[in-house]
């Protein structure tokens, strides 16, 4: 199978402006992410697709491929799709550019799991250890069916326990897990995601994914024990960065 991993890279960022470019040790995150993708043994190419020539250059600069896409494009998926809709490939993942220290690991497992041919969509997710993730809306809950594919994604804490009235014991009454944003997908029901609308669910609890699941569409959930460190704020960029320093000294 050949696969091509693009991170979209979209340069207006309402938390950190200019976010693809904030310098992680002297380096733009944009940079990190794209060489972490690059070490994946199951991943043919990596592009980065971006609205903007200020990213473009930034990645030219490093000697890493770049599309430049229409910046009217509605989500990070129209972005991934303009970037691969003319490349030879069967399976792609969308690496989000705010994931500087992202596992290829990950990467080549999530690829691995499209030997099973009813898999059409896949994401990995992590079970939730810590009560401020199991209540923090921005982080997103999934429950899951027996055979590992998404019943459903949201901002709220799902499963609700009942019985259990103090919340802080939740998590010893039942396995909650989050989702991890990366998605993989047959290049084939890439190409079927883009022409869908926006759905109800979608809109309500602004997840993206929601508008596959209303349609229809199965995603298979990758358990792992990655951690994901995004980089949203500032408050996020000051942290890594303390974090390599503490690990440097």
């Amino acid at each position: 199978m050949k696969t091509i991993c693009v991170i979209p890279a979209r340069y207006a960022s309402q938390r950190l402006p200019g976010k693809p470019l904030a310098l992680i040790d002297g380096r733009p995150m944009i940079q990190w992410v794209y060489e972490q993708a690059v070490k994946a043994k199951n991943i043919d190419k990596v592009i980065v697709a971006t609205d903007s020539e200020k990213v473009k250059k930034v990645v030219e600069d490093f000697s890493g491929l770049v599309c430049l896409t229409d910046p009217d494009l509605p989500s990070g998926t129209d972005r991934v799709y303009e970037a691969v809709k003319d490349e030879q490939a069967d399976i792609i993942i969308n690496l989000q550019g705010d994931e500087p220290f992202i596992s290829p690991d990950l990467l080549d497992n999530l690829i691995e799991v499209f030997t099973d041919r009813d898999i059409e969509i896949a994401t990995p997710i992590r079970q939730i250890d810590t009560e401020k993730d199991l209540l923090n809306p921005n982080v997103v809950g999934v429950v899951r069916d027996i055979n590992g594919f998404a019943l459903y994604f949201s901002r709220a804490t799902i499963p609700f326990v009942r019985d259990e009235k103090d919340v802080k014991k939740w998590l010893h009454r039942h396995i909650f897990y989050k989702h991890i944003g990366i998605y993989a997908y047959r290049k084939n029901t890439l190409m079927k995601l883009v022409s869908l609308k926006q759905s109800s669910l979608e809109k309500c609890e602004k997840l993206e994914q929601l508008r596959f699941l209303e349609n229809g569409f199965k995603i298979y959930t990758l358990l792992t024990e990655y951690n994901s460190i995004g980089v949203d704020t500032e408050e996020d960029l000051l942290h890594v960065n303390e974090m390599i320093k503490s690990k440097t000294k």
